[in-house]
């Protein structure tokens, strides 16, 4: 059952603390607790009841109720895998895309209607698993819905990439970056540097070369079960590059440092609309097939 609502708006919406209150009046009326996240809580002039963090806030609720885009779900999904749970998301599009927040705002209630009531359709997500080794031990590890992209610095050189998968060889790659993809995160920066769409129940990952020096270096899908690593090689001390989970956070990397990427424990749960499909969805956001 879910009792507990958590409740993440998108910094900046203008207007939001009125859809935020009445929110929590209506979840209240149903007998159910609205768990305001802290900065959300100020934006909206909440001032009563648990604000916990947006790190803590997964902790504290049963169903996480997003409003904004598709980067206010990635951060609040990483945040959910990172405590080790698998609490379902429910986000409204108040952004110009939202692939993932697919649910629009006339559709709020119903669809909170619905998982109150226990009738809604969930998509399980695989999600990403960062570590970042230097010197043989671990330096950070992170969570990400859409992809682990490793690329050369704010120059634009050309990098050297030596990757591998699943403990074997695959190739150096010489291009702007590299990106690791889950099927989710086909849509985004994968489909941007000409990756392929992969459906999200296919079990795979993506390995997509950005601006290849080589023109026969291609995007390859990959099995899910296989873990990758990628290591940049840098020749010279001027030489820069970076890691970045779901756009969201980034980290420099050193010379000799190697980013190993897997399937997480946890999986991403995001309730959907029930009368609208994955490939609706893909004409509707992406205009897929249109001419």
């Amino acid at each position: 059952m879910i009792t507990r609502v958590g409740i993440v708006a998108k910094s900046g919406l203008d207007s939001i603390g009125a859809e935020v209150r009445a929110l929590v009046a209506w979840l209240a009326a149903r007998g159910v607790t609205a768990v305001v996240e802290e900065r959300t809580a100020r934006q909206a002039g909440v001032n009563h009841g648990e604000t916990p963090t947006r790190d803590d806030l997964p902790r504290f609720v049963d169903l996480v109720l997003v409003l904004g885009g598709d980067g206010t779900l990635l951060g609040i999904a990483d945040r959910i895998a990172q405590a080790d749970l698998e609490i379902p998301i429910l986000g409204v599009n108040y952004g110009t895309l939202g692939f993932l927040t697919e649910i629009a705002l006339p559709e709020l209630y119903p669809a909170l209607e619905e998982a109150l009531a226990g009738r809604y359709q969930v998509d399980t997500r695989l999600m990403l698993r960062a570590r970042i080794a230097r010197d043989g031990a671990t330096k950070s590890a992170h969570i990400a819905l859409n992809d682990v992209t490793v690329t050369g610095g704010s120059l634009s050189r050309i990098v050297e990439f030596w990757v591998s998968v699943g403990g074997e060889f695959v190739a150096r790659f010489n291009a702007d970056g590299i990106i690791v993809s889950s099927p989710t995160g086909s849509t985004a920066y994968n489909l941007s540097a000409g990756g392929p769409i992969v459906h999200p129940e296919v079990d795979a990952l993506v390995l997509t070369p950005i601006a290849p020096h080589i023109l026969t270096n291609r995007p390859i899908v990959i099995p899910a079960s296989a873990p990758v690593t990628v290591q940049p090689l840098l020749q010279r001390d001027r030489d820069e590059a970076y890691v970045t989970f779901d756009g969201q956070r980034s980290e420099r990397l050193e010379n000799g440092d190697v980013i190993h990427v897997a399937r997480a424990t946890r999986s991403m749960r995001l309730v959907r609309a029930s009368q609208r499909s994955y490939y609706e969805v893909l004409r509707q956001k992406l205009r897929w097939t249109e001419r």
